[in-house]
């Protein structure tokens, strides 16, 4: 299937949609029936029929069909969050007693989520490669979590190699695909087993929900939506299932365009006196970028570079001299965001992922390259030995 007939019409020519242009939104908190016998029928399978909203809703519903289909998953569940998504997947994996193993940086929350798990008897090790990998599993580790391109370094992993890896040693393997969406990289297909995402960023792209999906097999998507969806109470809410649907159909426009606008920002910033390492796989320069164009289609314009400081004051002030860029967290939105870890990460968490003092994450948006370059020139002259 074409991906942007997916976005744009797939579920949306059947009866129920009656001809709208938009979904319709199912509001109601609940369905009814017309005998016990069919209600009970229905709650012994409530991943497969309209109860309640907490379980399956016909708006969200149709989201799902369209986010498993561009992944090339058998099904998927959307979530209220992100973060959602994420602890009920590793929590549907992993018992008392059983370890995680976790490849490379990862989102600082999916981190703090793994500690929070020890207090039930889950364990976890960060590993930065397959060699660590080796010396980090146990009989116990059931599942490889990871990112690629990963969490603020961007460093390109072989997810082939990777899921082979795992498999060839009985574990799951989970990947955050929100950085790429499945428009430029589609894990399924490559052997993970399970894809999650945060559908705030990109998927949804105006800034304006708070969302999460798992795609991947019915085998390991249908007990989840049974159980811990059900019992963490994370449900998608229709209205952002209407809006994330929305996002879907100017997801394959949208994409390109940021491409396009963060590949001349990072080519700027690498050519600039005051700026080291430019964190791209974009790039030509960048580590990981013949294997990312095996594996991508495209890249997406969320990327970090290094200051030529190690002041947490300098940092600071390099951020607040920005005129164009907006401070704050999340991205994927229109607008180009920036933020620091050193002024917002854990240093604990920090440290665990190698992320310098220097570090700062661009979210460039979809306004003019010419402005954003002009924007980040300026704040530059006031970093290290241009000052």
């Amino acid at each position: 299937m074409d991906d942007e007939w997916i976005c744009g019409r797939l579920g949306e020519d059947e009866p129920w949609m009656l001809g709208a242009v938009n979904p319709p939104v199912f509001e109601n908190s609940l369905f009814t029936f017309a005998t016990a016998g069919e209600l009970g029928a229905a709650i012994k399978d409530e991943d497969e029929r309209y109860v309640y909203w907490r379980g399956t809703n016909p708006t969200v519903d149709l989201l799902q069909r369209k986010l498993a289909a561009l992944e090339r998953g058998e099904r998927a569940k959307c979530f209220g969050s992100g973060m959602g998504a994420i602890s009920a997947t590793i929590s549907s994996l992993v018992s008392a007693g059983d370890h995680v193993l976790v490849l490379g940086a990862i989102y600082g929350p999916t981190t703090q989520f793994l500690r929070y798990l020890e207090k039930f008897g889950v364990t976890h090790t960060h590993a930065g490669d397959l060699d660590e990998c080796d010396s980090a599993i146990r009989s116990s580790t059931r599942l490889l979590y990871f990112e690629s391109p990963s969490y603020m370094r961007y460093e390109v992993f072989d997810i082939p190699a990777v899921t082979s890896w795992a498999a060839g040693r009985g574990l799951v393997t989970v990947m955050d695909n929100t950085w790429s969406t499945p428009i430029f990289q589609k894990p399924l297909t490559l052997g993970v087993d399970l894809v999650v995402h945060s559908l705030s960023k990109y998927i949804g792209g105006h800034s304006d929900l708070v969302g999460g999906v798992v795609a991947g097999a019915s085998r390991l998507i249908r007990p989840l939506a049974l159980t811990e969806y059900q019992l963490y109470g994370a449900a998608m809410s229709p209205h952002d299932g209407a809006k994330a649907i929305k996002g879907l159909r100017t997801l394959p426009v949208r994409m390109p365009a940021h491409q396009e606008r963060g590949l001349a920002v990072a080519a700027f910033l690498e050519s600039h006196p005051a700026v080291g390492v430019v964190n791209h796989p974009g790039l030509p320069s960048h580590p990981g970028h013949s294997l990312a164009k095996q594996q991508m289609s495209g890249f997406s314009s969320l990327f970090s570079f290094e200051l030529d400081s190690e002041s947490r004051e300098e940092v600071a002030g390099f951020l607040n001299r920005l005129r164009h860029f907006r401070i704050g967290v999340s991205w994927g939105g229109f607008e180009s965001l920036v933020n620091a870890p050193a002024l917002t990460v854990e240093e604990s968490v920090r440290a665990t992922m190698g992320i310098p003092v220097g570090l700062v994450r661009l979210s460039v948006g979809l306004e003019a390259a010419e402005t954003l370059i002009k924007d980040l020139g300026l704040a530059l002259e006031g970093v290290g030995r241009l000052a």
